[in-house]
């Protein structure tokens, strides 16, 4: 195997299940010890600190001769579960695809940024080439809000799997939760009882209403349009009795220019209509977490530098695009660090079979040493 196909493979050995994600699961701490002591070893300045106890990050940096510009490689160390899969720990490299969980989503990717900024190191470039290995991606990506807090560079590449394409813009995400409350009552007292989860019925249907009209109105050039679905639903206590209260918690994909605020008066509404068509009863609706959308101006330089060098290595100018999920490049560009995303081939994200293209890896190592070597210049 190829460096980058090797230390992809080792870095699926290590089990990182996020332990926010899923229960017992290990976290970051083996793994970025594994990532630490390769970056050491290949003389990077390596550092290594903990945004919340056990939960580490790496740094590792190819430190340039100076008057150049700065790039930070980001990627991140946690995984998902790995329930249904088979040997997700036991790499395997078949047809040109390294099977395991993480290898997609995102480890290859981490590999490449190691091989990238050790080899940067050695061609003695005038700027830094910075690899932020962050932790706790997969849940409230305390990993990167550590780094925007204390690290600042020039540019960053967000090397999430894009398919070797230039990926300009990603969906962010509100998460709410709404509640109706009823009466409780015995079951054979139906005057005196109000039925919190029939009531919230109301929004449910009100809520695919509005999935359907977004769907059906696209305005954004590579995201089309944002959506919203029913996630979790919690109520009721027993067979016999009325129950007084409902709990849903809905997601809410949002578009550049679609705020929180827009989300949370959107189901509001919709609960508010429920209860105007059936007024006896009332509810709330709370805004638990979110996250902005992403976008970067597909004329500025970093995208034109990312799209020539890949084009340069491809034989072919890569697509310009818009991802579906959301990632940490949305925390640098807010915290004005000019970002784009761009990584390898490969599939199963969160499901149970997963693989990454070892070649397309290559290809990203290759892709990244040229954008630094005209950026960093």
């Amino acid at each position: 195997m190829s460096e980058v196909a090797d230390l992809t493979a080792s870095l699926v050995a290590i089990e990182s299940v996020n332990p926010d994600v899923v229960a017992g699961g290990s976290g970051e701490e083996e793994i970025a010890r594994f990532v630490a002591g390769w970056c050491e070893r290949a003389g990077l300045e390596t550092t290594l600190s903990e945004p919340a106890s056990g939960r580490p990050n790496v740094v590792a940096v190819a430190r340039g001769s100076g008057g150049g510009r700065s790039l930070l490689l980001n990627a991140h160390m946690d995984t998902v579960g790995v329930a249904g899969m088979t040997g997700p720990f036991e790499p395997r490299l078949k047809g040109g695809r390294l099977h395991g969980r993480g290898a997609y989503d995102m480890k290859g990717s981490l590999a490449a940024c190691m091989v990238t900024t050790a080899e940067a190191a050695r061609r003695g470039l005038r700027g830094d080439v910075v690899l932020t290995a962050v932790s706790d991606e997969e849940f409230a990506s305390i990993g990167t809000e550590a780094v925007t807090a204390s690290l600042r560079a020039d540019a960053a590449i967000v090397t999430e799997p894009t398919e070797l394409q230039v990926a300009v813009a990603h969906r962010g995400f509100v998460h709410v939760e709404v509640e109706t409350t009823g009466r409780a009552a015995h079951g054979s007292r139906p005057h005196l009882g109000i039925d919190a989860i029939a009531k919230m019925g109301h929004v449910l249907v009100g809520i695919e209403e509005l999935d359907r009209r977004l769907c059906a109105n696209p305005t954004h050039r590579y995201l089309g349009s944002g959506s919203v679905h029913a996630s979790l639903v919690e109520g009721g206590q027993e067979f016999s009795s009325y129950p007084a209260r409902c709990v849903l918690q809905a997601e809410r994909r949002t578009i550049p220019g679609e705020s929180v605020a827009l989300a949370e008066s959107e189901l509001s509404e919709i609960l508010e209509d429920a209860s105007a068509a059936d007024g006896d009863f009332s509810g709330e609706v709370r805004v638990l977490a979110s996250r902005e959308p992403f976008e970067v101006d597909e004329t500025s330089e970093l995208v034109r530098i990312v799209r020539a060098r890949a084009a340069a290595v491809l034989g072919a100018e890569p697509e310009l695009v818009g991802v579906s999920y959301w990632a940490d490049s949305a925390l640098l560009a807010a915290a004005g660090i000019p970002t784009v995303l761009f990584g390898p081939r490969g599939e199963g994200a969160h499901a149970e079979v997963e693989w990454i293209d070892v070649e397309s890896l290559e290809r990203c190592v290759e892709i990244y040493l040229a954008v630094a070597g005209v950026f960093c210049a």
